[in-house]
């Protein structure tokens, strides 16, 4: 076997014959390769490959894009196929102003913070609970977790309802109605925030199994010795949570409340099981044609194409904040999927 300073001398010396030679000969025996032209074809088709990967998932968004801005008249010319030759805004005023848009962006603004930091704080504490504390039954609430993603929330619709709709825990204020004479034997919490900050307090709103299993995956990771060195310090174990292992784990945090927020944004599977009454205005409920709007699709031959286009505007105006704020926040989400432990 050659020693290495023997490799080293020949690597030298190759260098230097190669180094001699005329450019002409260098150009040659560097791009007239069999291994360049590999190199070459190989990187054109990864190129094409993405860029037709990529046409092929942009271009129906950004089809829906152009076709917010098309008249009435580029729905029924045959030569306009994506880019209106007369654009107008018609689509996004109506449903600004019929379907109560900015009402609905408040409304849902509210609620999706309000249940975000709720979930992020109930799931934070549970996850640091079943990494780091051992304790009879551990593995069990751990499957119960789990068992939260699996079981299909179709299945406990009906139940949840009537719990929120006839709500007394522990017969509580049912013995506190009758003790009083009072009319109503349980408390009615459909048509309020309630139901759903009282399944987020209890770490069993939608996707809170994921965000609990996120953040026990993150907690295995933190070394046990910051919560030693703690202890010896004289902390206890709430001060160690709040001082020690909350400020470390912000960025997870994070990207458990950007998950939340943007679930609870667009989500009608809650919002139309609590929200019966049609005055509750929400951003799913902006999804309808205005009724100025579906006059004027009803006046024409290209009416559902038309009432189609209105409906695909709606979409977008309801998923443009969550774009903007994804835009804004995305370098904390892909910091905190990195450091959560379920990404090889």
């Amino acid at each position: 076997m050659d020693s290495p300073k023997v490799l080293k001398d020949n690597k030298r010396k190759i260098r230097v014959e190669f180094e001699r030679t005329s450019l002409k000969e260098r150009m040659k025996a560097k791009y007239l390769s069999f291994g360049f032209a590999f190199q070459v074809v190989w990187k054109l088709f990864r190129y094409l490959l993405l860029i037709g990967i990529s046409y092929i998932i942009l271009y129906p968004f950004i089809a829906k894009i152009f076709g917010s801005f098309m008249s009435t008249e580029d729905l029924v010319d045959a030569t306009v196929r994506l880019i209106p030759k007369y654009p107008t805004l018609d689509t996004y005023k109506y449903i600004i102003r019929e379907n109560s848009y900015f009402e609905a962006f408040f409304n849902t603004f509210v609620l999706s913070v309000l249940c975000a930091f709720v979930q992020t704080l109930i799931c934070s504490v549970i996850g640091y609970g079943l990494a780091k504390f051992k304790f009879r039954g551990n593995k069990l609430v751990f499957m119960a977790v789990i068992l939260t993603m699996i079981v299909p929330h179709d299945t406990i619709k009906l139940s949840m309802y009537m719990n929120f709709k006839f709500f007394d825990v522990f017969g509580i204020y049912g013995f506190i109605s009758n003790l009083f004479n009072l009319e109503a034997s349980s408390l009615d919490l459909v048509n309020t925030y309630w139901p759903l900050v009282i399944l987020s307090l209890g770490g069993i709103a939608f996707k809170n199994g994921l965000y609990i299993f996120m953040m026990r995956q993150f907690f295995k990771g933190v070394p046990d010795e910051l919560e030693e060195a703690a202890y010896i310090d004289g902390e206890n174990t709430f001060g160690t949570f709040v001082k020690i292992i909350l400020p470390i784990s912000i960025p997870m945090m994070i990207t458990i409340f950007l998950f939340a927020f943007s679930w609870q944004w667009t989500d009608n599977f809650y919002t139309e099981l609590f929200f019966t009454r049609s005055g509750a205005i929400l951003m799913p409920s902006i999804v309808h044609v205005p009724q100025t709007l579906s006059e004027v699709a009803n006046s024409f031959t290209a009416g559902d194409l038309y009432q189609s286009c209105i409906r695909n505007t709606c979409g977008l105006m309801v998923i443009l904040p969550l774009i903007l704020f994804y835009s804004y926040m995305q370098r904390y989400l892909i910091q905190g999927i990195e450091r959560s432990g379920i990404v090889g």
